[in-house]
């Protein structure tokens, strides 16, 4: 049995608590994959650095009813996917070589799991135990229980990015935000997409009015294929992949498409159960996530555990880059001060989808407003302002933009903000700022300049079109 002082189980986030304060104390990094985890690997960054080509491929081809004939002639896949993965290749060895090159710091690449509360046991049988471990060890992806999803040419966003050739076309499976995000990918960049979806509707955890809008979008971007349940993938006599799908209402009805690449953007499942979490008695929630209090302390029969800590897309239901870069600085902290433990504020946490149009979102949908109004003896007022609506907007001859704004009439307290359209990961930061350090909508809307005619002014209308206090003479 080796000892250390701390384990850390995952590479991504979890690699960044080691601050100078950790400089003394013997620590072991836990990474079977790899190294630096899913967003620098396959996950935030190497899609944005594809999706960002596709957007320029995009809005090329709708730059006619700007007056401008733009021609996409061809598309370098090989070389576009050695840039980028050239890159990211780069920074997660030398990420490596660093950690494996500090005194004090031993790289583990095998997979572990508990063994007894606080023993870890790797997959040679090596046990390794210490004081304060810390399990970031993340997410992976989801596979549907169907027959044909091991066949050659069916990828998930862990694979698909590498590909050897540009696919003619790609069945994407899925409605979520990477099954939007890798359709925009391929047609971006000149594939015909096929997305195939169990329900009716789009981007299901998103505001209604975002998910409408999104889902009209798409459809005139893409083969939009909408309640049909995957049952199944076969290989033509061609060497194509052949998708079967039944209607998800229970009907008789049956689907059918060809594809070069099949896709499955079907969600992903925290990798709480890899570590085996009942052999250390530790909570699991429904959703199979760590259980942890808002320390980052993982629980054990409600009860937090002295010493074990978790982040990121193991114990956090957002399953996003930055709350898990936030999670770390609480656990960064709160191990090496345990007297004075941080909490990590999860209030407003943002999203964005890089899809065309973009999108963005904090805080309640209205859906959600409306449920804590009734709650809580309190009205609601919305706004919601076209892109098109304001002078860059005309520039840009835009027809799809939105941005709904929810607030509490009473306060001006904003609830929720909801975009989709160019920049909108950018567009709601202020919202986001604002929510943060409480100020009010009429405050934030008269409070600062908001440069003429930028597309930010969509933001500035959207604001002052709520009636709150503060926007109205007199109050």
């Amino acid at each position: 049995m080796r000892s250390f002082d701390l384990i850390i189980v995952g590479s991504g986030s979890g690699n960044s608590i080691l601050t100078d304060e950790y400089a003394d104390l013997d620590v072991a990094i836990v990474e079977p994959g790899r190294f630096g985890g899913t967003c620098l690997n396959v996950g935030c960054i190497p899609t944005k650095m594809y999706a960002y080509p596709a957007t320029v491929g995009d809005q090329a081809r709708d730059a006619i009813r700007l007056g401008l004939d733009a021609v996409i002639e061809g598309v370098d896949w090989p070389g576009m996917r050695d840039r980028i993965f050239a890159r990211i290749d780069a920074i997660s060895k030398n990420g490596l070589q660093y950690r494996e090159s500090l005194d004090n710091v031993t790289v583990i690449q095998e997979y572990v799991h508990f063994v007894e509360p606080k023993v870890l046991e790797t997959e040679s049988g090596q046990r390794i135990i210490a004081d304060e471990i810390v399990l970031a060890n993340g997410s992976r992806v989801s596979i549907p229980d169907v027959l044909g999803t091991d066949l050659p040419g069916v990828h998930t966003s862990d694979t698909v990015m590498r590909l050897d050739e540009f696919p003619r076309d790609v069945i994407v499976v899925g409605g979520g935000y990477v099954a939007a995000e890798f359709c925009h990918v391929f047609r971006g960049l000149g594939a015909s997409v096929t997305q195939l979806n169990r329900s009716q509707r789009l981007l299901r955890e998103h505001d209604d009015t975002i998910a409408e809008r999104f889902t009209r979008e798409a459809a005139e971007q893409w083969d939009l294929q909408l309640g049909w349940t995957l049952s199944g993938i076969e290989r033509a006599e061609d060497g194509r992949l052949t998708v079967s799908a039944q209607a998800s209402d229970g009907s008789a009805q049956h689907w059918d498409g060809t594809a070069d690449v099949v896709l499955l953007a079907t969600g992903r499942v925290p990798n709480a159960d890899t570590l085996r979490p009942e052999a250390a008695h530790l909570d699991v929630t429904g959703g199979g996530l760590l259980a942890v209090d808002e320390y980052q302390r993982v629980l054990s029969d409600g009860e937090p555990v002295t010493g074990v800590w978790a982040l990121g897309d193991v114990c956090s239901p957002y399953q996003l880059k930055h709350v898990a870069n936030a999670e770390a600085r609480t656990v960064s902290h709160n191990v090496v001060h345990p007297q004075d433990l941080r909490a990590t504020d999860h209030r407003y946490v943002p999203s964005a989808v890089f899809t065309e149009p973009q999108i963005a979102s904090v805080g309640m949908t209205e859906v959600q407003a409306r449920e804590w109004a009734a709650r809580n003896d309190e009205r609601i007022t919305i706004k919601e302002q076209d892109f098109g609506d304001v002078a860059y907007g005309w520039a840009m001859e835009d027809h799809a933009g939105i941005c709904k704004l929810i607030a509490n009439a009473r306060t001006g307290e904003l609830l929720g903000a909801h975009l989709i359209g160019r920049d909108s990961s950018n567009l709601i930061q202020p919202l986001v700022q604002g929510m943060s350090f409480g100020l009010r909508a009429h405050e934030m809307a008269r409070g600062q300049y908001w440069i003429h005619p930028a597309l930010a002014e969509v933001v500035e209308n959207a604001l002052l079109g709520l009636d709150v206090p503060g926007q109205r003479t007199g109050d």
